[in-house]
């Protein structure tokens, strides 16, 4: 039966399925209200659309029912076995906010795993060449593939090119069932500079089954989700297990939009929030098509209710283990038409009762920055802070740095405590100028409650004037660096991945009890670089005109002008004064 049409009607695509007896796609929506210790409001959408199919085998799909046809073509077009991609507007405060959900770093990141199958997929004439390596086949994938997502999400992302891509060898591992260790087949990039507007919101909310029509997306209006202080969309595709057994696997797009609303962006100065104040909408219906649409409220922290007031109040409460600490969560089921009572809406309201409390620090922290003077040399900082008070645990810091500031290694510095710090493991890929970046990647062994400094000494390199930017007097960016850890869990955390958990606390695949795994990004760098005086060509022109107009323009009529001699005629008052001189018998004038 066709399926064509039906997406921009969910009713009518609901019919068709439960007519045909059949239900071969999973949809969950989730919104996450978590109040901060700051006074601030966080919020976390997550859309999970899971789909019976596996493009691994090489199976040919016809009809891609409620996934988005754009990206199953992507996946089964290039030979995608995982696709992450997140595009951030600001910058995440951990000290403040704590740990999100799901990090980010600022402006767009894409990384790509590729099938080891990705060199079947071009065509004969490039794979009998032999010296194309896998890579190569890779690069070109991965060139064609950033330039659709670019069409997708209207994006910059066609800027990634080889100068700004690099290959990571322990940093990002698969997220999904497979254990693919060959980095060869993985692509990272960075945009630092990418601008987050409507433009990429609205293509994001396209790809939802039931768009922005009806269920949790209806919250989504771009004018309050841009007036916030952090707003990070992401979208992240991997293959998962089908059942517990995992004898097949099923495709799984997961969709989330963290935001973070701050205390003055309403104009009031009562606290209190509400779905209505940060969003303008409140809810009237879950999505149709979910099989579950679900809205938590973290109250660990308010446990008496002394903190605030949450209104209406709702029976169902929710424990999970988030972050290596257990939660307790408010929880609203869509699905029940209770939970919107007599007035067939819901409109949660928080009420402010008592000042914030004192936040705990976070257990793993980084910050990073730039120092020296002149535009010649310059050093960069990273700081690693480490605040369990009795446990060492190791993380893995990567780093890219443009090819136009040249690293010295040998300046590379690692202290804890004073002390050196020797990493245990230290992948290191030189760059080329115009041709890609630095890469840098070490496992250091983090002291309890220390601080752990990198420092690494560079050089500014000068650019031809046609490679800066219209601004070039803003200065260059630097990506975020990457800290990936297993941090200590203050609670036993659940292996048990076959149990029915919040999509919140179960994106990263946990394989201990008493680790975490985390993965955190610093600041972005602006760094100037030596700049020439793009006014002098403007100086030299209109100089240089002056003097060709004063000297060849003076040089050219002495040349070209013809001279005359022309006799001289009385002038009237001459010869007023000889008729005067007449009259009176007066000699004339000559």
């Amino acid at each position: 039966m066709a399926l064509a049409g039906l997406r921009e009607k969910p009713m009518d695509r609901l019919c068709l399925l439960l007519g045909e007896g059949r239900w071969p796609i999973d949809i969950i929506e989730e919104l996450v209200i978590k109040p901060l210790h700051s006074g601030d409001i966080y919020a976390s959408f997550q859309f999970r659309t899971q789909w019976d199919t596996d493009f691994l085998l090489g199976s040919k799909v016809s009809h891609y029912r409620l996934f988005p046809k754009s990206l199953g073509q992507v996946i089964s077009k290039f030979s995608v076995r995982e696709l992450h991609i997140s595009f951030t507007q600001g910058y995440w405060r951990t000290m403040q906010w704590g740990q999100p959900f799901l990090p980010s770093p600022p402006g767009a990141e894409l990384w790509v795993w590729f099938q080891d199958t990705v060199t079947d997929e071009w065509p004969l004439e490039v794979i009998t060449v032999m010296f194309v390596s896998y890579s190569c086949s890779v690069d070109l994938a991965w060139k064609e593939l950033t330039n659709v997502l670019s069409g997708i999400f209207c994006a910059s992302l066609n800027f990634i090119d080889s100068t700004n891509t690099v290959q990571p060898s322990a940093s990002f591992k698969p997220l999904g069932v497979g254990n693919v260790t060959d980095q060869r087949f993985l692509r990272y990039a960075v945009l630092p500079r990418e601008i987050v507007c409507t433009e990429n919101l609205t293509p994001w909310k396209k790809l939802l089954p039931c768009g922005s029509k009806a269920g949790l997306a209806v919250l989504m209006k771009s004018e309050k989700l841009f007036h916030s202080s952090f707003h990070s969309q992401a979208l992240h595709i991997r293959p998962v297990c089908k059942d517990w057994q995992c004898k097949s696997t099923s495709w799984e797009l997961r969709q989330t939009l963290n935001v973070v609303f701050d205390l003055h962006t309403s104009g009031q100065g009562k606290r209190e929030w509400s779905l209505f104040k940060m969003f303008s909408r409140t809810l009237t219906e879950a999505c149709p098509l979910a099989s579950s649409s679900k809205v938590y409220v973290d109250i660990t922290d308010n446990p008496q209710g002394e903190l605030f007031e949450l209104s209406p109040a709702t029976p169902l409460v929710s424990q999970a283990v988030v972050l290596g600490d257990g939660r307790t969560y408010s929880v609203y089921d869509l699905t029940d038409h209770a939970t919107f009572g007599q007035t067939h809406s819901l409109n949660v309201l928080l009420r402010w009762r008592a000042a914030e409390r004192e936040m705990l620090r976070p257990l793993l922290h980084g910050e990073r920055y730039v120092a020296g003077y002149g535009l010649q040399t310059g050093e960069i900082h990273t700081l690693v802070y480490n605040n369990h008070p009795y446990r060492a645990f190791p993380v893995l810091l990567l780093d890219t740095v443009p090819w136009y500031l040249r690293l010295y290694i040998h300046t590379l510095t690692v202290t804890s405590k004073g002390r050196d710090n020797k990493p245990s493991y230290i992948h290191y890929q030189p760059s080329k100028d115009r041709l890609q970046p630095h890469l840098l990647e070490m496992l250091i062994q983090l002291p309890p409650n220390s601080v752990t400094e990198v420092t690494v000494q560079f050089e500014r390199a000068l650019l031809k004037w046609t490679e800066y930017t219209p601004d070039p007097n803003h200065g260059f960016y630097v990506g975020s660096s990457v800290i990936s850890a297993l941090v200590p869990s203050v609670v036993a955390m659940d292996t048990n991945n076959t149990q029915e958990r919040p999509l919140f606390s179960s994106f990263f695949p946990c394989k201990e009890e008493s680790t975490y795994f985390m993965r955190i990004y610093t600041e972005p760098l602006l760094v100037n670089l030596p700049t020439p005086d793009f006014s002098m060509p403007y100086n030299v022109i209109c100089l240089t005109c002056t003097v060709v107009a004063v000297g060849y323009g003076s040089l050219y009529n002495l040349l070209t002008r013809t001279f005359q001699v022309e006799e001289p005629s009385q002038g009237l008052a001459k010869r007023l004064a000889n008729i005067i001189r007449r009259l009176r018998g007066v000699p004339l004038l000559t």
